[in-house]
């Protein structure tokens, strides 16, 4: 393959190189920040046989190459454009610019939230391999396993540790990603997150009930009370803190003399900052926190299949726009504190989504005669059943138009169904086929069920809407 041709056919259909500002590449995707995306020839772009597919998100436009074709493409596009290499996160930062204010705010939160998503999807997981053990009627009826083989209570005892550690020391993940987000130290952030969980501190899951029977320690400095309470399984007042240090840290570097700043700014960003999150920060983000979460579990539990058929109608629409990325600050608090709100209820949701988006495009697969399309639309249909929407939704279904509508048809009627059943995740993952193991234990064969409903109906919907269009047409969809 001609890669300098290729990468050179692609710069002229983008309006030339006076029209790039900033480009890099991941895995399958050149991601490019253009001045101008009305000079780009989609026309041209969807002719080319190498390019699998386009999408503009995020203040970046992709074209989606594949593995290994799209380092070599880089390599000269780079050369053509006379842009030095750069990072995904550069590029990142360049789209970001061209963003108005929430998509900013929503860029913020996917920027702290998704370093961290390893750590708590392996936390949830584990958790739901503890739940396996420890839950009746799953294995044997009336007995769970541990009941059956008490040897095994120590290794879900032990498993149980493991996955509740990410949780319990949130605070410390977020104030290392989100400090870091935010310009200050990382190291500084993290530490503020172990003051926030300090074992000498009253355990935040026990807050509630110390309040109700009067029993809240207090530090009593100078004739001012200070909750001496922990922020175990919060978002918010770490995030609060976080920006605070940050800024703190910031402002102090640029005042303090440099022969005292590594020893005045960390001392005083650390003390200032705890001070801060103790008496004022804390308790108001923390009953803010609250509200949002009991708000949503209220909301979820009181519009019941109507509410989820709704929020999975909107999901794509969502996803279209970046906006999903701000439900990951929900989901940590709702699995942070999942005796308490039952797990997410947005993961099984964004599951039915996706497999929606691959069963739309499995249609088309079906339906069209284009060899390219065909290419396409196999792949990114399996990749969107496990997880991996792009491709499927920006690729095919928004090109086509009517395999989106039967998509979030499908999405919508697979929602209401587990929302139903009160299906919800103990668990971050893919959102998708593999998204059984995330699914709370008693609910799984609903999960599978909903996603067998999902399938079908979109499916079905995309099948009727194709076949409309053709006809309308007078042509074979391609």
């Amino acid at each position: 393959m001609d890669y300098k041709s290729t990468a050179k056919d692609i710069l002229e259909a983008l309006g030339g190189k006076e029209n790039v500002t900033a480009a890099a590449h991941c895995a399958t995707r050149l991601r490019l920040v253009v001045n101008d995306e009305s000079q780009i020839d989609q026309k041209q772009l969807d002719e080319m046989e190498i390019v699998k597919g386009t999408f503009s998100t995020g203040g970046q436009y992709q074209i989606i190459l594949g593995p290994g074709i799209v380092n070599e493409v880089y390599k000269d596009f780079a050369e053509l454009t006379d842009i030095s290499d750069m990072s995904t996160s550069e590029v990142s930062s360049a789209g970001s610019k061209k963003m108005n204010p929430i998509q900013r705010f929503v860029k913020m939160l996917s920027d702290i939230f998704v370093p961290i998503i390893p750590a708590i999807v392996a936390g949830g997981l584990l958790m739901g391999l503890n739940n396996l053990l420890t839950a009746p009627d799953f294995f044997i009826e009336g007995k769970s396993l541990i009941d059956a083989y008490p040897n095994m209570a120590d290794l879900a005892a032990l498993i149980n540790t493991f996955a509740n550690a990410a949780f319990v020391f949130l605070p410390i993940l977020i104030g290392f990603s989100a400090t870091k987000r935010f310009g200050g130290n990382p190291y500084l952030g993290a530490t503020l997150g172990m003051l926030m969980v300090h074992p000498d501190l009253l355990n935040g899951y026990g807050y509630a009930n110390a309040v109700a029977s009067g029993e809240v320690p207090i530090w009593k400095i100078f004739g001012f009370e200070i909750e001496k309470v922990g922020y175990q399984g919060t978002v918010l007042p770490v995030l609060a803190s976080s920006f605070i240090l940050a800024k703190l840290e910031t402002l102090l570097r640029r005042r303090v003399p440099s022969v005292l700043d590594n020893l005045v700014t960390p001392l005083l960003s650390i003390f200032i900052t705890g001070i801060l999150t103790f008496i004022i920060v804390g308790p108001l983000t923390r009953g803010a926190g609250n509200a949002v979460t009991d708000g949503l579990v209220w909301l979820y539990d009181s519009a019941g299949f109507i509410g989820g058929g709704l929020f999975g109608l909107l999901y794509a629409p969502i996803v279209i726009t970046g906006m999903h990325h701000s439900f990951l600050a929900v989901e940590t608090q709702l699995l942070a504190d999942v005796v308490k709100t039952g797990g997410s209820f947005i993961f099984p949701i964004a599951a039915m989504s996706n497999v929606a988006q691959g069963a739309a495009t499995l249609a088309v697969l079906l339906l069209t005669t284009n060899t390219k399309l065909k290419g396409v639309a196999s792949a990114a249909g399996i990749s969107a059943l496990l997880g991996i929407t792009e491709p499927a939704m920006f690729g095919v279904n928004l090109k086509l138009r009517y395999p989106f509508f039967g998509a979030i048809v499908g999405a919508a009627v697979g929602s209401a169904f587990i929302a139903l059943f009160k299906v919800k995740a103990i668990a971050l993952g893919a959102a998708g086929l593999p998204g059984i193991i995330s699914i709370k234990p008693g609910t799984m064969t609903l999960y599978i069920i909903g996603m067998v409903i999902t399938f079908a109906v979109a499916f079905a919907v995309t099948i009727l809407l194709g076949k409309r269009d053709a006809k309308k047409n007078g042509v074979t969809t391609s």
